[in-house]
């Protein structure tokens, strides 16, 4: 789902599918239809993401992680879209960093735009705490997304995993971006509107050859999708006249030194 709040009212939703992957164990992931680092007509390959070089993402992630002072030595789950007959855009994926209790302790945030830049941000608790439906984790925006949002406010995300009794349906994953243009994190709680909802869940399942052939089945063009949808949306906008702000230029010591990727 995602919708703007002003200065025109617009919304949409689309189906999509994510894979939920396990760092430590995408050697071992993979069936007729779905594998990493293999051709498959839906797979994840590691150098779409993090240093974009093939190298372990696990150990990169745990890096930062150490770095920044948060537990380390947990899962670690990288749900993003895969690649489908070989193309993928992800505007956002989520490395999701468990401790060894099993608690949502970080979350790296991935970004990409379509002018090919990257920014990751690295989300925590207050007082590096557990992650909860109720926690509330917010950052600066750094970087162009969108010609109709200029680069400035802060994004406030949540995640919530439901996991229910086996009787009771399948287990739920939701994950909510809300993008505030001006005004503080404080006064998310006193009234302050965002400019833009966005969030996407659905239910988890298994990642069989059977599920994967379905989810292929029923969205082939998914990824396809995603640039065309992005697009099309885009020239909706710009029909309700809603204002049309430049692309700048990211500043040199933003990041290392490709200059496309930071990390905050």
């Amino acid at each position: 789902m995602h919708q703007r709040l002003r200065p025109v009212p617009h919304k949409f939703v689309y189906p999509v599918f994510c894979v939920r992957l396990d760092l430590a164990r995408l050697n071992e992931t993979g069936n007729a239809w779905f594998g990493v680092n293999r051709r498959r007509p839906m797979c994840v390959r590691t150098r779409d993401y993090g240093p974009r070089d093939g190298s372990d993402l696990s150990h990169w992630v745990r890096a930062h992680l150490q770095e920044a002072g948060l537990p380390h030595d947990g899962t670690i789950w990288l749900q993003t879209f895969p690649r489908l007959f070989g193309f993928v855009f992800n505007p956002v994926s989520f490395f999701l960093c468990h401790d060894r209790e099993g608690h949502l302790r970080a979350v790296l945030t991935e970004v990409n735009n379509t002018f090919g830049e990257t920014q990751h941000y690295l989300l925590s608790a207050p007082e590096q705490g557990v992650i909860d439906e109720h926690t509330h984790l917010v950052c600066n925006k750094l970087m162009h997304v969108s010609p109709f949002c200029e680069v400035r406010g802060f994004y406030r995300f949540r995640f919530r995993d439901q996991l229910r009794h086996p009787d009771a349906g399948g287990d739920t994953a939701f994950v909510g971006i809300d993008y505030y243009d001006h005004g503080q994190p404080a006064q998310t709680t006193r009234g302050l509107q965002p400019l833009m909802r966005t969030s996407i869940g659905g239910r988890l399942h298994p990642l069989t050859a059977a599920t994967a052939f379905g989810a292929l089945c029923a969205q082939p063009l998914l990824t396809l999708g995603v640039v065309a949808r992005i697009h099309w949306q885009a020239l909706l906008l710009w029909r309700k006249r809603v204002p049309w702000f430049s692309k700048p230029e990211r500043a040199a010591a933003a990041g290392p030194s490709s200059g496309k990727e930071t990390l905050s």
